[in-house]
């Protein structure tokens, strides 16, 4: 079978960086055509930045990187720096990139791509607010029903959420957006922190990145010792969520998940609710299902999976 082809549409953040890497490391199961940087976890100057940086750590400076939308549909961009520290990579020191950022905008490289390629051979692969995807929609209706797949990181339910009590941080920064997108129609398989949360890093998950004695290596092990602090604090857990490397990891190992087809719908009008990710998980509506919706993960098969790919790099 052909490597699947991807967009990643990202806003590393550290987590996001280590989808990036594993992406990068698989290319027997995945083809990158294209990342493309929206604002979320920082301003876009950054998220762009941050891209090119993970391209040139991973040894793949002719990865394609472009810029996106520095702003959600209608709301003021809400950001995470108090995750992420003021760079969104905080931790060890890094070197500007030295590769090219596209001068195309991304909206319209994710447009082009699906025009352009086979009708359904295309996956879209959101891990940051879903601005670019829904913009694209937006602006290029005849797009949505070429997309393979959308495999997405965001959401929430019985973790309920992680920006507020209710929402999940990309669902939350722009949930106009998301509507669009769990709305159009496409297959859509939705990485929650409900299956997040139970892939946490542990001291020996951290101890085998650092052990492979490589730069990506130790580069992923310095990165989860300075995120992990804060979610450790906050949940009283163990470890950390590697939240975006779960949809990377589907798209290479689904078995290690599991889910259920459901409806999804986002709230966009409650002050209270905002961005809740409202999934019927016990069916009690007669809404149409639109997501498989994950909530079990092999936390130790991804953590291998994990390993073994990034040691390639």
């Amino acid at each position: 079978m052909p490597p699947r082809k991807i967009i990643i549409d990202t806003d590393p953040g550290q987590d996001d960086a280590v989808a990036i890497l594993l992406a990068l490391a698989s290319p027997e199961d995945i083809e990158v055509l294209g990342i493309t940087a929206v604002a979320g976890n920082v301003p876009l100057p950054l998220t762009q930045k941050n891209a090119r940086i993970v391209c040139e750590l991973a040894g793949k400076p002719e990865t394609k990187v472009f810029a996106g939308c520095d702003a959600p549909m209608k709301r003021k961009l809400v950001t995470a720096e108090h995750v992420h520290g003021k760079t969104g990579l905080d931790g060890p020191q890094m070197a500007d990139p030295t590769m090219p950022l596209q001068d195309q905008h991304a909206v319209d490289f994710i447009i082009e791509t699906l025009r352009n390629e086979p009708c359904g051979t295309v996956t879209l692969c959101p891990i940051g607010p879903l601005t670019n995807i829904a913009t694209a929609f937006e602006r290029a209706p005849d797009i949505v029903a070429r997309v393979q797949e959308i495999v997405l990181m965001g959401g929430a339910y019985f973790e309920v959420g992680n920006i507020t009590p209710t929402a999940e941080f990309n669902i939350y920064v722009d949930p106009d957006a998301a509507k669009i997108v769990f709305g159009a129609g496409v297959p859509l398989v939705v990485m929650p922190l409900d299956v997040t949360h139970k892939a946490l890093t542990t001291r020996n998950r951290i101890d085998a990145f650092r052990s492979m004695h490589t730069k990506v290596g130790d580069m992923v092990a310095a990165w989860t010792d300075f995120f992990e602090r804060f979610d450790m604090e906050k949940y009283g857990s163990e470890g950390a969520p590697l939240h975006d490397p779960c949809t990377i990891a589907y798209l290479i190992e689904p078995q290690l998940f599991e889910g259920r087809h459901i409806n999804v719908e986002i709230e966009t009008e409650s002050e209270l609710t905002l961005g809740m990710t409202v999934a019927d998980w016990w069916r009690v509506t007669d809404r149409p299902a639109n997501a498989m919706f994950i909530k079990d993960v092999d936390a130790s098969g991804f953590y291998a999976l994990l390993a073994a790919r990034l040691a390639r790099l």
